[in-house]
């Protein structure tokens, strides 16, 4: 097409105003209609052109057809898009070295917290290192297990070990425990096993902790904190090569002064459920 003076003027861009009038978007029919002093000429679908202003055109509508046929090839686009974004496999997340989390035993000082560093079924919480909750003295030979009661009725695990946590500021008493579960059945672990815990008097030096979450005062334990009961207490007879026998209350650790201490409650005053919590933590220890 010639235009002033010989020139084509063929423009890429899409739909915009110019000097008056609009170019029409790649793909549109239309017609060039001359004005005073303009020429002009037909130019084929998918071309542009910047008219004198003078000049006038009109657009042809384009075809349903081929607009339905856009439209559908945009969604198809955008659709593909979106699931090619969403079945890209996510970057893995770098783990974090064991020596760098917070609070953590080192590898290789006792086998048996390695072990349970390792146990999907166990989670870590470790307490920071403090004079009134997590000293980080040594153990020596394990010769027990302790079981206790929270005695904070409808707390959760989480709750529990952040008081024994915030020990270290209030400096409220001395407490703590190597293992509390939650009323849901998680076990959290808040002192490794090879350092003393502030719960058990005079036993703390020679055995391992576990509080028990409870809902109400009765001191009565939900279905998924007795069978995490058992199976961690199970677990750490076999490591320790100890036996259902070994397994005591905390009333059971008499104090000085000959006084005992009733916990946890419930145990203590249903003696037939405490001998069959011992039963079941037997038993488990017996399946392969």
């Amino acid at each position: 097409m010639e235009f002033d003076g010989g020139r084509s003027n063929h423009v890429n861009a899409p739909e915009l105003e110019r000097d008056g009038f609009v170019i029409p978007e790649a793909g549109a029919d239309w017609v060039y209609e001359p004005g005073d002093g303009a020429h002009g000429a037909y130019m084929p679908q998918g071309g542009y052109v910047v008219a004198p202003e003078a000049a006038g055109f009109r657009l042809k509508k384009m075809p349903l057809v081929a607009l339905i046929a856009v439209i559908a090839l945009s969604v198809s686009v955008i659709v593909f898009a979106l699931f090619w974004e969403a079945a890209q496999p996510e970057e893995p997340v770098a783990e974090q070295p064991y020596e760098d989390l917070p609070n953590y035993p080192p590898r290789g000082r006792s086998a048996i917290q390695d072990q349970l560093n390792d146990l999907d079924w166990v989670d870590q919480d470790f307490l920071p290192v403090n004079d009134f909750s997590r000293r980080g003295t040594l153990l020596g030979d394990i010769n027990g297990v302790v079981i206790h009661f929270i005695g904070n009725p409808n707390t959760t695990a989480q709750q529990n070990r952040n008081y024994f946590a915030n020990l270290a500021d209030t400096q409220l008493t001395y407490a703590s425990s190597n293992f509390i579960i939650c009323l849901d059945g998680r076990i959290v672990q808040c002192v490794p096993v090879d350092e003393i815990a502030y719960a058990s008097n005079h036993r703390n030096d020679d055995t391992i902790s576990i509080e028990l979450c409870h809902p109400d005062e009765t001191g009565e334990f939900t279905e998924e904190t007795y069978a995490s009961a058992v199976r961690l207490t199970a677990w750490l007879c076999e490591q320790y090569g100890l036996s259902a026998g070994d397994v005591i209350r905390h009333f059971d650790v008499v104090r000085s002064d000959g006084s005992q201490k009733g916990c946890p409650i419930f145990f203590v005053e249903n003696e037939d459920a405490w001998e069959a919590f011992k039963t079941a933590v037997a038993e488990l220890q017996l399946v392969p």
